[in-house]
C-alpha cells in the first residue's frame, strides 16, 4: 500500500516512520510512505503557503494553489485514490474506518495547519475528512501519523503475529482482554489459573469473558453494536449480576 503525506513540516514524520512497526512494514515492502513538503510547490521566492483570510479575523489560512499543485503533481493528474484531510471537523477515526482505508491500494493524507485550509481544497480536492476527537491540535501531522499506523498494522504481514490485529480492542466490537507475562507471581499478584492451565478452550472462554467484562465496565456503549452470541449475552447477565453492573438497554430485548 502506498501513502503520500502532504505537510509543511516533513521532519516530524521521519523519526517515527523509521521505528518499529512502520520501519518493518517499509523494509518488507508492505507499505511505501512518501512525505511531501507542500512548500516545494509554492510559486513565489518566499515559498509562501498561507495568507490572511478574506473578511478579516485572526490567524492564517493555507493557500489552495500549493496544495492543489502538490497533490496533482504527485498523482500525475486528478487523484484516483482517497485524499484525506486531517481536521477536527472530520468524522472520528474508528477501527472500522481504518479497515476501510486498509483495503485501498493508495492513500493521500493532507495535514492542515494554522486556521486550516482554503475551503476550495475541502470542496474540490479532499474526498474525506478525519478527526482524532473533539479537540484541536496545531496541525495535522500527529493525527496523520495515527492514521498511518492504524491502517498499516491492519495490512497482512505488518505485525509479527498474523492474527494480532484481530484480537485488538475494537477489532471485534469489544475491548481487548487482559494480558499477563512472566513471572507468574509478582508481589503476591498471580496470573489467573486459566492462562496457566494449557487448556486452550478454557483460555479462550476466559478471554472472552474478560473482554465482555472490560467492555461492560468501561465502554458499555460498544455492546450495542457488537456481534454477540446467545452465549455472550448469558455471560453478560452473569457478569452484570456478579459485579453490580447494568447491561445497556437493547441488548436483552
Amino acid at each position: 500500500m502506498r501513502f503520500d503525506i502532504f505537510t509543511l513540516f516533513p521532519d516530524v514524520f521521519y523519526p517515527y516512520i523509521n521505528t518499529s512497526i512502520l520501519q518493518r512494514a517499509c523494509a518488507g515492502q508492505i507499505v511505501e510512505i512518501n512525505i511531501h513538503n507542500i512548500r516545494d510547490w509554492s510559486t513565489d521566492k518566499h515559498h509562501t503557503t498561507d495568507d490572511t483570510p478574506f473578511g478579516g479575523g485572526g490567524g492564517m489560512v493555507m493557500k489552495p494553489d500549493p496544495i492543489f499543485n502538490a497533490v496533482e503533481s504527485v498523482a500525475q493528474g486528478k487523484p484516483d485514490c482517497p485524499v484525506v484531510l486531517m481536521t477536527p471537523q472530520g468524522r472520528q477515526l474508528t477501527h472500522s474506518l481504518a479497515e476501510q482505508f486498509s483495503r485501498e491500494p493508495r492513500l493521500m493524507i493532507l495535514c492542515g495547519r494554522y486556521e486550516g485550509v482554503d475551503e476550495r481544497v475541502r470542496r474540490f480536492l479532499v474526498t474525506d475528512e478525519i478527526s482524532m476527537g473533539d479537540y484541536v491540535l496545531s496541525g495535522g501531522e500527529l493525527p496523520a501519523l495515527v492514521l498511518l499506523e492504524a491502517v498499516t498494522r491492519l495490512l497482512p504481514g505488518a505485525l509479527g503475529d498474523p492474527d494480532g490485529a484481530f484480537d485488538d480492542s475494537f477489532a471485534n466490537g469489544l475491548l481487548e482482554y487482559p494480558h499477563y507475562t512472566r513471572p507468574a507471581a509478582f508481589r503476591d499478584w498471580t496470573v489467573p489459573d486459566e492462562l496457566l492451565s494449557g487448556n486452550h478452550q478454557a483460555i479462550a472462554l476466559w478471554r472472552r469473558r474478560q473482554s465482555l467484562l472490560r467492555t461492560l465496565q468501561k465502554r458499555p456503549d460498544l455492546l450495542l453494536s457488537a456481534q454477540l452470541s446467545q452465549q455472550d449475552i448469558d455471560i453478560l447477565k452473569e457478569l452484570a449480576s456478579e459485579n453490580n453492573l447494568k447491561i445497556p438497554k437493547g441488548i436483552l430485548e
